[in-house]
This record gives structure tokens, sequence and C-alpha cells, in this order.
């Protein structure tokens, strides 16, 4: 049997960032190749990075959030590539601006089909949402990581909420811990 913690891939790494000024959005978008930026859809313009894969939201205020990245490597990598190409359109920009990893979102699979009903009963409801009706998964919120995992009755997991990726590992082990504990994981 494949250890669970074995599956762990993470999916989305969000991260934060600024470089402590204004933009005038409307002119980077016209210097910068390959940007986004349609005010009326999204107030941020949208630039992507093709090596490592992500997006940039380049907001009016400076701040910038960085999506789709696949690791934590890769959030900075991506960013670092944003910072030097609005240091070509002469925007300063700060050696090494401070970069806040906002969320890891994860998946993984515990390798069984799960009793959502039971699991639901066995957990306690204080930390459990599931309405079957509403949707297919069980969300499960765990103090310690602090995180939320979805699990589905193929045995599939999603884990949010994450800061380092270290987290998903320590929630799966917890989940596959309590569920063994409860018999629920057979």
């Amino acid at each position: 049997m494949t250890d669970p913690k074995d599956t762990i891939n993470i999916e989305n790494v969000v991260a934060s960032t600024g470089i402590g000024q204004e933009l005038d959005l409307q002119s980077v978008a016209m210097d910068l190749e390959g940007a986004d930026y349609d005010p009326e859809q999204f107030p941020g313009l949208v630039y992507r990075t093709q090596n490592p894969k992500s997006a940039a939201l380049i907001f009016r205020s400076g701040k910038i959030v960085c999506t789709g990245a696949k690791s934590t490597d890769d959030v900075h990598e991506s960013l670092n590539i944003v910072f030097d190409k609005l240091r070509e359109l002469k925007i300063q920009v700060d050696d090494d601006p401070e970069i806040t990893v906002q969320n890891i979102v994860t998946s993984a699979d515990l390798g069984r089909n799960l009793n959502l009903n039971a699991i639901a009963i066995g957990l306690g409801l204080e930390n459990i949402e599931y309405e079957p009706e509403q949707f297919p998964g069980l969300v499960y919120r765990l103090d310690e990581p602090k995180v939320v995992a979805l699990l589905f009755g193929s045995g599939k997991l999603v884990i949010t909420g994450g800061k380092k990726p270290d987290d998903a590992r320590e929630a799966v082990e917890e989940i596959t811990t309590r569920l063994e504990e409860l018999g629920l994981l057979e």
C-alpha cells in the first residue's frame, strides 16, 4: 500500500509581495509585453510567466499576488522575473522584496474509498462540514497544522490554507492517524 504522504502534490502556491509604491497600471500595461489589463473586468494587471508557469496580479497600490506556481521556489523565481521586468520599465523595486506565502493548495490520495458519513460522525461535528446535497466532499478543519482538508469518497484529499509545504504532510499524517484510530481506514 502506498503511503498517502507519498501522493502529496502541490497544485497551487499563492504568495504576496509589494514594491511599496503606487503604479500607473495603464502605462505599465502598455510597456510590459504580454500584460493583460482590463480594469472593467479586474482591478489588477495580469502578467503571466511561462517558466516557471504562474500569474502575477499587479495592483495599483504596488501590491503583487502570485498564483498558479507549483512550489515556493517557483513563486520566488516568478516574482523575481516580475521585479526585473518592472525594473526594466524604470520602476523602483527593492533588491529583495519580502514575499509571503499565503496559501499552499495540495492534493493527496489515501488509496482507498472513504465512508464520509461515518467520518463526519467519528471526527465530531465541531470541525466538520458535510452536506452531500451541497458539495460531494467533507470539509475538515484541522487546528494543527491550521489547514482545511476536503475529503472525498474516492479517498482523494485536497488540503488548502497551508503556509509551508510540510503543512500538507502533517495534515495527511493527522487525518490518516485519526481515521485509523476510528477504524475508518480499512
